[in-house]
This record gives structure tokens, sequence and C-alpha cells, in this order.
């Protein structure tokens, strides 16, 4: 950088440009002020050169430069192109190539973290905040935060990790990334911005981070207001959502007027409509409706039906009660559900539901209530079309940049967490029939009820769930012999992240210690797991094959009789979605060469086997 000539300070005033001291202008070498007009410099200003051309839209290109504009301790890139800034920028670095129009005020005020280390309260709503929010927080660290905050051992040095890794190497004012484009927003105030971010139409950003990686920016379109909020790479936040006190993962989508507050939302989330606050929402959450409304809850890999409403003050003490509705889960069209719940995973939630259901060891349930009871059809939607079409489309809708992903997503849906459950399940649903009686006309569960003919196909169902499991994990092992025990236990879904409970304690006693005292130290940790995830899942299948083939040993002979086994639960699971198939197509609605298409699917996955 150099200093202003004479030559080119006069014509830049004769170009209608001023300044507080044209000595606090500095320039790149080849600087060319003919493409400065109108703009009024104040404090340090740095200036690259202007020697190309911006594409400001697509067929048009305006050369680059800088007009109508105030700078107040500005540093402008290369080849950028600022104009018509109707108040002022002050306080802001900005990259190289980057195109900046018709924005009210950009500034950074002393002091600010751009959003970066804001505590949020998810779950409880009137608690205490539970998940320090970052860029890069990754879902399996927020879920670990959530779910050590109450520990007073974990808490204060985990809380301390995170804000200081949020705070590290903040910049002392805004930036800008390269490549960034921001248009007729009227307000940008103590936000950082990353390369090739998208700022189009924007009523308010305001103690935010606009993350990137070298792969993808985030886009923020038309009338959002967005305050003390974190979005990540690939993310979009559109037509005037209203975001406060938020984290925004990768590819998460939030748009049609959504609000939230003390909320997080985890890759490829996608939120339209509604409302949210308090929410824990891991990845592929969903909801599409004006009148749903998230709160208090922690959701992942859910589908939410419209007008679907919790509520956390059961008590009335407070809006201080939280529910956990477990992977895959959903809840129907009016589905009201009272907190406290906890729903297990991939079931389905029908009505008003009053009775704080706890079903997490009945995976695969309809909850069906009418307000003054709610029924329990364990296992049936294992055998459902809906599941069905669920597991396989998540893979294939991950749209999160290749390249530095964040957040662990394991799209193993049968998983040794979901077939402990399983496992539970079946051994409750006999407690319950020898306790309360075979010929029993219904079973009492906790505050719900199961029907007799429901608790004797859920046996049947949890034992299909469990031949299906065994097949799929034995699947490519030559050896029955396990790598440990670690796995054989409880495990944990860790918003998308299966592990062993065991691991998970462990990491918490390493933070109690001191083994463990930056997250980056816990980010690797959780990956290591992670990366055991099929050693684990092996010892964990080694354990429930020994149990049930009554042997300390298993052979390759046992191996090939699970085989086998695995193939008739395979061609019963098949039917039955085909028959759940079939009963929705005699309703009408289904084009039949959409439900031929569905049917030559299934037959395809037969033949595989």
């Amino acid at each position: 950088m150099r200093s202003l000539t004479l030559e080119e300070i006069e014509e830049l005033e004769r170009s209608g440009c001023t300044a507080d001291d044209w000595g606090a202008v500095s320039v790149a070498d080849d600087f060319a002020p003919e493409h400065v007009r109108a703009v009024a410099f104040h404090g340090e200003v740095a200036l690259g050169a202007f020697d190309r051309y911006v594409e400001v839209t697509e067929g048009l290109r305006l050369h680059s430069g800088i007009r109508n504009a105030t700078l107040c301790d500005v540093t402008v890139g290369d080849n950028c192109l600022i104009e018509n800034i109707s108040g002022y920028i002050c306080r802001y670095t900005i990259g190289d190539g980057c195109y900046l129009s018709g924005i009210g005020t950009m500034a950074t005020t002393m002091g600010t973290t751009f959003g970066q280390g804001n505590v949020v309260a998810v779950m409880n709503e009137a608690g205490d905040g539970n998940i320090v929010i970052y860029d890069g927080l990754s879902s399996q660290a927020a879920a670990f935060m959530a779910d050590h905050a109450a520990d007073s051992s974990v808490w204060p040095r985990l809380r301390h990790m995170a804000t200081a890794h949020a705070t590290a190497g903040l910049p002392a004012q805004g930036t800008v990334g390269s490549g960034v484009k921001i248009v007729s927003t009227r307000e940008v105030v103590n936000t950082l911005i990353g390369d090739d971010c998208e700022v189009s139409g924007a009523s308010r950003l305001r103690d935010c981070t606009l993350g990137s990686t070298p792969e993808a920016g985030c886009y923020v379109g038309s009338d959002v207001i967005c305050e003390n909020s974190v979005i990540s790479a690939g993310a979009s936040v559109v037509d005037g959502a209203h975001l406060d006190n938020c984290f925004v993962g990768e590819a998460c989508h939030i748009g049609q007027g959504f609000s939230a507050e003390s909320s997080v939302f985890f890759a490829n989330s996608y939120m339209d409509n509604g409302e949210a606050c308090a929410a824990f929402c891991g990845p592929f959450t969903v909801s599409h409706h004006k009148a749903s409304l998230l709160i208090g809850g922690r959701f992942s890999f859910y589908n939410a039906g419209s007008a679907t409403n919790f509520s956390n003050h059961a008590y009335k003490l407070g809006p201080i009660h939280s529910g956990t509705l477990e992977r895959g889960s959903k809840t129907g069209s009016g589905a009201h559900l009272l907190l406290p719940a906890r729903v297990g995973a991939f079931s389905v939630c029908l009505g008003k539901i009053q009775q704080h259901p706890d079903t997490r060891d009945l995976p695969f349930s309809y909850l069906i209530g009418d307000g003054s009871a709610t029924y329990i059809v364990p296992g049936r939607n294992l055998v459902t079309v809906g599941t069905w079409r669920d597991v396989a489309k998540w893979p294939g809708r991950d749209k999160r940049p290749k390249t530095g992903r964040k957040s662990i997503v394991n799209f193993d849906w049968l998983s040794p967490a979901v077939a402990r459950a399983v496992e539970r399940g079946r051994q409750t649903l006999l407690a319950l029939r020898r306790e309360q009686g075979e010929g029993a006309e219904t079973y009492s569960y906790g505050s719900c009820i199961i029907k007799n003919a429901a608790l004797h196909n859920g046996l049947k169902y949890y034992e299909l769930a469990l031949r299906l499991y065994m097949g799929m994990a034995a699947d490519g092992h030559d050896s029955g012999h396990p790598h440990g025990s670690t796995g054989t236990g409880d495990w944990t879904d860790m918003a998308g992240m299966l592990a062993p409970q065991e691991e998970i304690d462990a990491v918490a006693d390493d933070i109690r210690n001191g083994a463990i005292g930056t997250i980056g130290e816990l980010e690797r940790r959780l990956a290591d797991i992670h990366a055991a995830y099929a050693q684990y899942k092996w010892n964990y299948t080694c354990r429930m094959l020994a149990e049930r083939l009554g042997t300390d040993r298993l052979t390759d002979g046992d191996l090939r009789r699970v085989a086998d086994d695995y193939r008739a639960a395979w061609r019963e699971w098949t039917a039955a979605i085909r028959h759940d198939a079939e009963r929705e197509f005699a309703l009408g609605d289904v084009e039949e060469r959409r439900m031929q298409a569905f049917m030559a699917d299934l037959a395809a996955a037969d033949r595989k086997l």
C-alpha cells in the first residue's frame, strides 16, 4: 500500500470525493482513481486495485470501483464494486471481488463477538443456557453440552472450553470475505461474513456470523431479520425468516416467515412457515406448516405434521418441561404432545397426547391420543411404507458441502441403539403379559394403554426387527469373535452420532479430570468414537447372538444360520411393507405407475439377498 499522490487527490475531489485527512487514505500500487466517485473518507481507509469487472447478476458486469458511499476505518480488497451506500460502512475489512450495493448501515462496534459464544437455552425455555454456539459447532458437540449441562462437575469446564473456542482469534472489526455479495440490505452490524456468502434484501443482520468453507458460503435472503446467531456453510435463511439467538447448521433451510428463538438446527434441517422456541433440531428435522410449533423439544430425523404443537407448561410452573422425539419420529396433522414426554425411535404421534408417555423402550410405535387416553401400538411402524421410504431417502438428501463437514451423521437406521431399545421393548411386553394376564383386554403401560392384539403383534414386530438387525449386522463377517466388550451395553444417539454410552461417559470423565481441555480435543475424541462404530456394533451383535443362540463362542455354522434367518425375516418384512402399500393404493389417490415403481424397488431389494 502507498499514499495517494497529489494528482490522485485532485482527481478524487473532482469526482466528488472528500476526506477528513487524505493522508489517512492508502491505496494499492496500481490504484486507479477514475473508478472512485462521490465517496466520503473518514479515519483510516485502504483501497485495493480496481482493474476488473464484477458480475453483479447474470448477464450484467460492471467495472469495479466505489461510488456514492461513506467509508470510515475500512479496508477494501482488490476489484470490489461498492455503490449506493445510503448510510455508511464503518470498521470493516472487505475481501477481494465483492459486490456491495444498496446497503443502509454496515458497522462494527467495540467488543462484539459477532454472535459467537452466546449461550442458548434449548429444551428448558426458562432455564440457564446449555449450548454455546460458534462457527463450526457440530450436532454431537451440542448434544454433549445439552446432556451434561446439569452436571456441575462437567458443565463449567465445558462451557469455558466452548467460550474460549468461540472467541479465540475473533477480529477487532467486522470482516467480509472474498467473493461476497450484499445487496439491498438495510442493516449489517457486528457481523462476520465468510467467503462467497450472499445477502440479498435482508432487513437486519446484527451480532451474527455467516460461515463458509472453500466449497460453499451461505445465503441470506429477502426481509430476513437475524440477530445473535450463527449460520453455517451451505445454509440458507430466506423469505422473511426471523432468528434470534440461534444456530443454523450445514445445508439447513429456514424460510417462508419461519421464526425461531433460542434454537439450534443441524445438518439438512428444513423449516418453513412455523415457529421454534428452545428447540434442539438434530439432523433432517423438517417442519413445513404455518401452525406448527416446535418448543422445548429435542428432535432428530423428525417430520412435523401440520398444526403440530408441544406444550411445555404441564405443571404451570413455567415453560420448563421438555421432551424428546427420538430418531425417525413423526407427528400427524393436529398432533399435540404435553411435555414432559419421550417418544421412542421411528414412532408416530397422532391426536392429543396428554399422558406424558415414555416409550423410549417401545420404538416403531404408534401413539394415539384423544385427550383423555393415549393408546400405544408397539412396533407397528416397522412394517409401513413410510419407514421404508424414510430410511432410504435420508442419505441421498444430505446436501452439505462435501469437504469440512462438522456434524457426524450416521445413517444406520437399525443400529445397536435401536436394537437395544427393541430388546428392552420385547422384554417389557412379555412382562406386561405375564404380570397383567395373557387374556387381559388392555394393558397399562405407565399412564398409557396397550390393547391385547397390539401387544401380541408388537412381540411379533420386535422379534422381526431383531432378526433383521442380527442379519444386517452379521452380513460380511466371517468371525464370531468380538473386538472387546465396548458397545455391549447401552447406546446413545447424539443428534446423529451413534455411540456406546460408556464411551460418552468416559469423555465426560476426561473433561472432569482435565484430560480433555479444549473443544478441538472433544471433537477429535468424538470423531474417534465414531470411527470405531463398526467395531463397537460388532461387539454388541456378538453379545446378542451369543445370548440368543445360547453359546459363548459363535461358529461359522451359527453365522450361516443367522444369514438364512435374515433372508426369511427380510422377505417377511418386505411382504408386510408390500401389503401396506397395497392398502394405500386401494384408497385411490396413488397413481398406478408410482405404485408399480415402488413395487419394483421392493422386488429389486428382495433379489439382492
